[in-house]
């Protein structure tokens, strides 16, 4: 191999190592960032609740699409999943979803009772006095929450509650 070969081959090697140090933090950025919704740009999957006591759930994002079937209690927790022009992808706390038509949703965050006997603590922290104890299935209406605890509001209670035994509130959510 000739000198120039050789230096070009060189040359070539240090451009790509060059270029792909320097594409390193983009890529890392990247990956700490939270994906947007590209119709509302608000973050992907979050919470909301539905705003009806009634709401389609369909195959597809749109009035021509299937129902599949059909959730019935206001108040439930939804996580959206996706976004489609005015349709949110959505799955319930067993995974079941579709696609729903964004009126039908609210930015009023519940969380459902996941643990039979779950206690409601005064304050959050185990040694606290229990209010009451939830039973499985139960929704809650969410306030604050720490890293392990969320304030809830269910018939005429306020307390706190464990996250673990909750779904409709992400591990690492904080809530002022």
């Amino acid at each position: 191999m000739g000198d120039r070969a050789a230096k070009t081959m060189e040359f070539g090697r240090r451009w790509f190592l060059a270029g792909l140090v320097a594409s390193m933090p983009i890529l890392a950025a990247a990956q700490d960032s939270v994906p947007e919704g590209p119709v509302t740009g608000l973050p992907l999957p979050r919470f909301v609740s539905l705003k009806s006591s009634e709401a389609n759930v369909r195959r597809g994002p749109s009035l021509n699409h299937r129902v599949d079937w059909v959730f019935r209690h206001r108040g439930t927790p939804l996580e959206i999943t996706a976004e489609f022009e005015n349709w949110r992808r959505v799955r319930d706390a067993d995974g079941a979803g579709g696609w729903v038509h964004y009126t039908l949703l609210s930015g009023v965050r519940t969380v459902l009772v996941r643990i039979e006997n779950s206690p409601l603590y005064e304050q959050p922290r185990e040694n606290s006095d229990i209010r009451a104890r939830s039973e499985d299935g139960v929704i809650a209406r969410l306030g604050r929450c720490t890293a392990d605890w969320c304030e809830l509001m269910v018939d005429g209670y306020r307390g706190w509650m464990h996250k673990s035994v909750l779904w409709g509130v992400s591990e690492d959510e904080i809530r002022a």
